[in-house]
């Protein structure tokens, strides 16, 4: 299941000081001045990696990590807000059809009244600590925590000087730190090769419940990856749905199964048994499908070669779905060093049958599918990030505001009493199989390549 991307809209007013043509910055009380230095071509880790400066012949120190000019940002840079592709057409690149993401956030601004200000906000990050950066480490790398909250800035069309103070917590406290962690595992996955071997993308699979901002991240650490010169592909669980003809079948395999017939809402009035759609849980997913395309994508090693990534539509068959017309795909060309895998669903281990069905009876399907999944799915995942929430019903929760918005705008929505139906369907799921997620880890998972990341009802890290 799919949350909408949230935009943001602020007017910019100014050139944000670190930008002007002096390159150095000097606040009100001339509390620090600060110079950009682009030394530093390696992650915010290289202090603890294999792969710093100190090892020039590694694969990885040969990754930009930023422009190749010499400079922090991109010539003909300007501004923070300068022409940009929105957030909309570049989702469109990756055959997503985004439209608003809905927040609750305060609008009072926070302005970064100097750099000093803004270190000292990095530095009091909830994953300081659990991705161990130092206040040493932020500080060489500060050039970088200014380049990256810039760029999510114009891609959230947002103002870089008056953002909530939510909106930097987002960015600096959540979307920058992950994105330097997997900056790292890139570094140690690429570090296992010899010299001249080809080196097949990193995947890194995002574990998370519906509604809690998987996507927004996967979305934010995707274009970080682009504007910084690494290709990276995004692909979703969803892509791998059964198409129409599957779905039908399966409809008629499980019939009155309520965890295999999700129920799907047009205009606030239930669809007929007939017009019922079969997806989310597993049992509805082309798993063949699934080993093919990610076989495909992990062999983009080289210049030159591509490959069409697959895509959903969940509007067709009027919402009952089907796997979208090839020749709408995006594409994905090598040499690619990361492929972002997100998803409800991923790394949810089988569980011995009579403890699904304490949970649920119909449940046992379901388990029995899963055990499947590991080999079309989790075998490929080399990195891990799980993000944790406290408790599942924060799902409906999170669908209910995403409604809510969606009526204020006058568009179609589902009442509250269908969204407690239609989240009933994947609860099961997650109070069967989320505290072994989160006490084991991910199925087959090396347990120093997960980052757990729990985040509270806001979606926040803490």
């Amino acid at each position: 299941m799919r949350m909408e991307i949230l935009n943001i809209l602020s007017n910019p007013t100014t050139t944000p000081p670190w930008m002007t043509s002096s390159n150095s910055f000097f606040n009100s009380t001339t509390i620090c001045k600060y110079k950009f230095i682009s030394k530093y071509n390696v992650s915010i880790f290289s202090p603890l990696s294999s792969l710093s400066k100190s090892n020039p012949s590694s694969k990885f120190s040969h990754m930009p990590t930023n422009s190749s000019n010499p400079g922090i940002f991109p010539t003909g840079y300007g501004c923070s807000w300068m022409q940009e592709k929105s957030m909309y057409e570049t989702n469109a690149k990756n055959g997503r059809k985004q439209g608003p993401l809905y927040s609750v956030f305060p609008t009072k601004p926070a302005e970064v009244s100097s750099v000093q200000d803004l270190f000292d906000f990095i530095c009091a990050g909830p994953l300081m600590s659990k991705l161990g950066f130092t206040e040493e480490m932020v500080t060489e790398s500060l050039d970088k925590w200014i380049a990256y909250g810039s760029y999510l800035s114009r891609l959230f069309q947002l103002n870089e000087l008056r953002l909530t103070i939510p909106q930097k917590a987002r960015f600096y406290h959540y979307y920058i730190p992950v994105f330097f962690w997997c900056e790292d595992q890139i570094s140690q996955h690429r570090s296992m090769y010899k010299d001249g071997e080809e080196i097949p993308p990193l995947v890194i699979g995002f574990s998370a419940p519906q509604g809690c901002g998987k996507t927004t991240l996967v979305f934010a650490l995707n274009h970080l990856f682009n504007v910084t010169g690494r290709k990276t592909a995004t692909i979703s669980i969803d892509d791998f749905y059964l198409t129409a003809e599957g779905q039908a079948k399966l409809r008629e395999e499980n019939h009155g199964n309520a965890l295999l017939e999700v129920t799907m809402y047009i205009g606030l009035k239930y669809l007929s048994i007939q017009q019922r759609w079969l997806r989310g849980n597993a049992g509805s997913h082309d798993l063949s499908f699934s080993i093919e395309t990610l076989t495909a994508i992990t062999k983009l090693t080289k210049e030159g070669t591509k490959m069409k990534l697959p895509r959903y539509d969940k509007s067709a068959y009027k919402g009952k779905g089907d796997r979208a017309d090839s020749s709408t795909w995006p594409e994905a060309e090598g040499p690619l060093m990361a492929v972002l895998f997100e998803g409800w669903m991923l790394g949810f281990k089988p569980l011995p049958a009579e403890v699904v069905k304490r949970v649920d009876p119909q449940l046992e399907t379901v388990n029995k599918n899963l055990e499947a999944y590991y080999d079309a799915w989790d075998k490929f995942i080399k990195a891990w990030i799980v993000i944790k929430i406290k408790d599942p019903s924060c799902v409906y929760e999170w669908r209910l505001q995403a409604e809510l918005a969606m009526r204020a705008e006058g568009k179609p929505g589902m009442s509250d009493e269908e969204i407690k139906d239609f989240v009933s369907r994947y609860l099961p799921a997650y109070n069967a199989y989320l505290p072994t997620l989160y006490s084991e880890g991910p199925n087959g998972s090396d347990p120093n390549r997960v980052l757990v990341i729990e985040i509270d009802e806001g979606r926040n890290p803490f």
